[in-house]
């Protein structure tokens, strides 16, 4: 097996262009389980964990946006930090579930993106965010909509010689909440998950889950109902017990869940619904408070 350890994006491309088929290799948590179970056997791995240009996030103003450019070898340890969470809170709060500490420290945001797997924690988030992805290569860049880019269970829209550069992220003025379901309280794959977040300029709720259909999957039913229960002028709801209930079930109803050998579809659909509710109340709660 050959392995490149490229320094540069440049020589990312040079090598992409050189072996396209070869496998992309950040944080390995994904991948390097997969190879340890016999899985995957890569013949030649493109090693990015020292191109510099992939570390570390900033918060940029361009075209007058206030955005967050997350690059994709940024950890889900560096995502926890309280700085980064004070910006994008839901994605802060995704990245702390994410196994252990050595995982949090090793695994990246990119990674979990580029491997699209349905109970990836940080994409339902990413969804709620209307994230744009980054992808560079040889040829140049473009920017893919993160609803375009996840396709299927563990499918993108990458091309052979692509590699994701980074993840742009809004700033939201609004609460945001990201809550999960496990068979236990650490360490897990999500059962289920759901992320919330409120646009109080865009007087907009919106909603997005994971573990519950082939790919993240927005609730735009629940969404507008909760736009349109809104007073938007005060943060308030006339009933707040009736409005959540009523989005918990129609997020729900937006819910695809199979079984499998980590849960069942009923007790997927349920959970979502519970989890969209105590999402709604708790961001409700806070813009009271505000």
């Amino acid at each position: 097996m050959s392995i490149a350890v490229p320094r540069t994006l440049g020589e990312v491309y040079a090598a992409l262009d050189a072996d396209p088929g070869a496998q992309l290799l950040a944080g390995g948590t994904d991948f390097m389980v997969e190879v340890n179970f016999g899985h995957r056997r890569p013949e030649s791995v493109i090693a990015l964990r020292n191109v510099a240009a992939l570390h570390g996030w900033h918060r940029t103003t361009d075209d007058g946006a206030d955005t967050v450019v997350i690059g994709a070898g940024c950890t889900y340890r560096e995502m926890e930090q309280p700085e980064f969470a004070a910006l994008l809170p839901a994605l802060a709060a995704a990245a702390r579930t994410v196994g252990s500490p050595q995982i949090r420290s090793a695994g990246t945001l990119g990674g979990n993106v580029a491997t699209a797997s349905p109970a990836g924690d940080t994409l339902p988030v990413l969804a709620a965010l209307d994230a744009v992805v980054t992808l560079g290569s040889s040829r140049g860049t473009r920017a893919v909509s993160i609803h375009d880019f996840l396709v299927g269970p563990k499918r993108t829209t990458r091309t052979a010689g692509e590699v994701i550069v980074d993840i742009r992220v809004p700033v939201l003025d609004g609460p945001q909440e990201y809550l999960k379901i496990g068979t236990r309280n650490a360490m897990v794959i999500a059962v289920a998950d759901v992320a919330l977040v409120v646009d109080r300029a865009g007087a907009s709720v919106r909603c997005a889950m994971g573990s519950v259909g082939p790919t993240v999957l927005r609730a735009s039913e629940a969404e507008q109902y909760a736009n349109e229960s809104i007073d938007w002028a005060t943060g308030s709801v006339a009933d707040p017990a009736a409005v959540c209930a009523r989005f918990g079930a129609l997020v729900a109803a937006a819910a695809r869940p199979i079984d499998d050998h980590r849960s069942t579809a009923a007790y997927r659909r349920r959970g979502i619904e519970v989890l969209a509710t105590r999402a709604l109340g708790r961001a409700l709660a806070r813009m009271g408070e505000g």
